[in-house]
């Protein structure tokens, strides 16, 4: 059983890290067929080129916010710059209207284009593929192959944020593409149903059917089925570890490693950085609460241990490795379930990343943090699935 202490940032890390789709619309909502997502150059890997500009030069145009007096300047540009689209809040919209709000990943875009960071060619193929999901019904996923390197390919499942209302598999693009890109592995990006539309626990038991799936089938997606792991961010973190908690409970094959990325693990909006972090962006409190109100049947579901991992049975397992923002109103829960995890048995490796935000892990052509957070996760799924 191991813990890594929480350690300063203080280098960037090389390799190559990607954004999102470069076509990705203003909605950035829009789901692909089930059929045809074939092999495309659309998905474009993005990273910055010093002889064209990139992170070091990202300069705020105002003060820090009061919320953030520890705010990096780029990760400030970037709230600055989705500000600046003057959205209304998302607890004031529908969700349906919500899902067409601007989001982190066009104010990384249009930084990106603000001071001419270069996007060179992905090192991926994708492909689209309609998974199964009990009920005569099929969700879409995204399936991300290296273009080198000698298949069978490790597999990892990677589940996305948005509070299971809002955002897709566009909207996290650069996080799945990264993982592949960096670990050598086949990733399998999950387009599961969201709420209103699709209540609690919908999207826990798409998760778990799309890890199935992948166990039967990874051969035939240029996989190995012997070595599988989880990625996911926000509610794909909680979706991430719960696919485990089933896994262990079902007797099957359990994934060899779980990334879990700022993940939704508690229902207690009194804690400390839910406190110290009320507003911050881009998730603040408000969002957290629309989120539960719109996901769950009644908001008395979110004392579930699937919802409230911190309350579930953590023993056994797979090795963990949990990432954190401080600027988040979720980072409280997310040590104190890196804590529960440790105290259950699980090998964890815990980092608190200072001076960034929620959604930070995808940004890691304007972020050095993004860079640090995407390599600590990569480098950790190749120990585990070597």
């Amino acid at each position: 059983m191991k813990k890594r202490a929480t350690i300063p940032l203080n280098r960037w890390v090389a390799g190559t890290f990607l954004l999102a789709v470069f076509s990705l619309s203003a909605c950035n909502q829009s789901k692909k067929s089930e059929a045809g997502e074939t092999s495309d150059t659309t998905q474009t890997s993005l990273v910055g080129d010093s002889a064209s500009g990139g992170p070091g030069d990202l300069t705020p145009k105002g003060a820090k916010p009061a919320w953030a007096p520890d705010i990096t300047p780029s990760m400030q540009v970037v709230i600055e710059k989705l500000g600046s689209y003057q959205a209304k809040p998302i607890p004031q919209l529908s969700p349906r209207e919500a899902r067409m709000n601007p989001t982190p990943t066009m104010a990384v875009m249009a930084v990106m284009k603000d001071y001419n960071i270069a996007m060179p060619e992905p090192k991926v193929d994708t492909t689209g593929q309609a998974i199964p999901v009990g009920g005569g019904r099929s969700i879409h996923a995204r399936i991300y192959t290296p273009k080198s390197g000698s298949a069978p390919f490790p597999v990892i499942v990677y589940y996305h944020g948005g509070g299971w209302v809002i955002a897709d598999i566009d909207t996290y693009n650069a996080s799945a593409q990264g993982m592949a890109e960096q670990v050598s592995a086949v990733v399998v990006s999950v387009g599961y149903d969201l709420a209103p539309e699709h209540k609690f626990p919908t999207q826990h038991n798409q998760a778990f059917a799309t890890y199935e799936w992948v166990l039967k089938n990874a051969a035939s997606i240029k996989g190995n089925a012997n070595k599988v792991a989880l990625v996911g961010e926000s509610a794909g973190g909680n979706l991430a570890a719960n696919v485990s908690i089933m896994a262990r409970d079902k007797k099957i094959a359990m994934p060899k490693h779980q990334v879990l990325v700022y993940p939704i693990a508690n229902n207690d909006m009194r804690s400390e950085s839910y406190t110290k972090y009320a507003a911050a962006k881009p998730l603040d409190k408000p969002m957290m609460g629309y989120f539960v109100k719109q996901t769950l049947p009644s908001e008395a579901q979110s004392n579930d241990p699937r919802i409230s991992l911190v309350k579930a049975n953590l023993k056994g397992l797979p090795s963990t490795t949990l990432i954190a923002a401080e600027l988040d109103p979720l980072q409280s829960e997310g040590k104190l379930l890196a804590d529960k995890l440790q105290a259950a048995g699980v090998s964890v490796t815990y980092k608190l990343y200072t001076g960034v935000t929620h959604e930070f892990f995808g940004m890691a052509t304007v972020l050095p943090e993004a860079k640090d957070a995407q390599a600590l996760a990569a480098d950790e799924l190749k120990k585990a699935l070597n």
